[in-house]
């Protein structure tokens, strides 16, 4: 196999198995908004019922890290391939069992913890794989393209998110008795299928040339947790930070809005879906740019201020606009909001994983970027919501938005300042290549 062919092979498999990972994540926080509260908590009313579904989004995130450890250890000492086989598996899996989970109404109180157990599952396997995904497709990627072919695994984010919308947006259209009886399981059960046709992808992409080389040679760390922490604690501290309006702006609109809209305001079901999805749509269009821009621009740091910065006005706007009821200015206001952050996101991979040396890249930015996910992305719509609880305001909202946009703008151009392995991945895979 050629070294083109294997890299395209690599990016293709990243995209299809990052993309069906996240439809089976993100499905879950769409339910929690639309319908969790009354099949699995229906003795909590209004606001709190959908607070403790909220809750139960956010073991996923708390699960995150767990399984960033746990695959980032054998990913790093294995290799990126085999780990990412064992991910898909086990989020394929869990997504289908919460869509045969019996209700509250039929087995009680085991309902929501079976839910639990079942959601905490299901984040141990997206802990693993979003490092996986971004290091087989980066770590095959030609010298000065790793932003570029990383940004593969990214863009499953949004088509993931994309599916979810969808299908809860055809769903969305049965009677209501039927939508919370029966139609909410759809998504959950179609994942069974589409695992199937991830494990065929992703089964024949080779292992990152970096990865072999390290196998080869025999140097791959020992106990990699415990030496990423040891040796690059300060990176994992900013890498944390660095990620957290590319993980958190999703959940705004997705999870937190779509609450919000449709419990407090006029909007029903089915319209806010729609701006969400076309929002989603955006995200798949402009996203690629963002790697283009990063590739393009000299200084990586100048490139995250102009993708960052208009954030910090369009986030508020956005919620001022859904706050309207004004259907059009919601929609344009949560479309126009989504360029900043998808642009970052897309070249949020390549500059995260070029900071850490290969022997412990896959334990290192899987910690940033699912400890991120625990403390800050995954607690948005329960911070979200408890802030619109406590002062019936959307101000505190948007001022929470603002803060993560700054801290993620001061913690990646810190970042940036730390030592660049990109080149030295590149030198690896040209010379893994020539010996091939």
């Amino acid at each position: 196999m050629s070294t083109a062919t294997a890299a395209r092979r690599a990016g293709i498999g990243s995209f299809i198995g990052s993309t069906i990972e996240w439809f089976d994540f993100y499905i879950y926080g769409t339910a929690s908004a639309l319908v969790f509260d009354k099949v699995f908590f229906p003795e909590l009313d209004g606001a709190l019922g959908t607070l403790v579904a909220f809750a139960t989004f956010w073991v996923g995130f708390l699960a995150r890290p767990l399984g960033g450890i746990i695959f980032g250890h054998y990913g790093d000492r294995l290799g990126r391939k085999k780990t990412l086989v064992i991910t898909l598996l086990m989020m394929g899996i869990s997504t289908t069992l919460i869509g045969v989970l019996p209700s509250y109404a039929q087995i009680g109180v085991a309902a929501p913890l079976l839910l639990v157990a079942i959601r905490m599952v299901q984040g141990i396997g997206l802990g693993g794989e979003w490092g996986g995904s971004v290091l087989i497709a980066s770590e095959h990627a030609p010298k000065g393209k790793s932003i570029l072919y990383g940004a593969f695994a990214q863009q499953g984010s949004p088509v993931g998110n994309t599916l979810s919308t969808v299908s809860f947006l055809a769903i969305s259209q049965l009677p209501d008795d039927a939508f919370v009886s029966w139609g909410w399981r759809v998504p959950f059960l179609f994942s069974a299928l589409l695992v199937i046709v991830g494990l065929f992808i992703r089964l024949r992409v080779a292992e990152s040339p970096a990865m072999a080389n390290l196998i080869e040679q025999k140097a791959v760390a020992k106990l990699p947790f415990t030496e990423v922490l040891r040796t690059q604690p300060l990176l994992i501290v900013l890498g944390i930070g660095a990620c957290t309006i590319g993980l958190s702006a999703t959940y705004f609109k997705s999870t937190f809005a779509l609450s919000w809209a449709t419990s407090d305001l006029s909007f029903d079901k089915s319209s806010f879906l729609t701006i969400i999805l076309v929002a989603n749509i955006t995200q798949i269009l402009v996203q690629p740019w963002g790697a283009l821009i990063a590739t393009k621009m000299r200084s990586w740091s100048r490139a995250v201020i102009v993708m960052l910065v208009p954030e910090i006005l369009l986030m508020p706007l956005m919620f001022l606009f859904i706050g309207t009821e004004n259907y059009a200015l919601a929609m344009v206001g949560t479309v126009v909001a989504t360029v900043p952050h998808c642009l970052y996101y897309a070249a949020l991979a390549g500059m995260l994983a070029s900071r850490f040396p290969a022997n412990v890249r896959y334990t290192g930015i899987s910690l940033c970027y699912q400890l991120c996910g625990t403390l800050l992305g995954g607690t948005t719509p329960i911070v979200g919501q408890f802030l619109l609880s406590q002062t019936g305001s959307i101000v505190a909202v948007i001022v929470y938005a603002v803060f993560q946009v700054l801290l993620t703008l001061g913690c990646m151009l810190a970042l940036l300042r730390k030592p660049n392995y990109d080149e030295r991945a590149g030198e690896e895979s040209s010379a893994q290549a020539v010996a091939a």
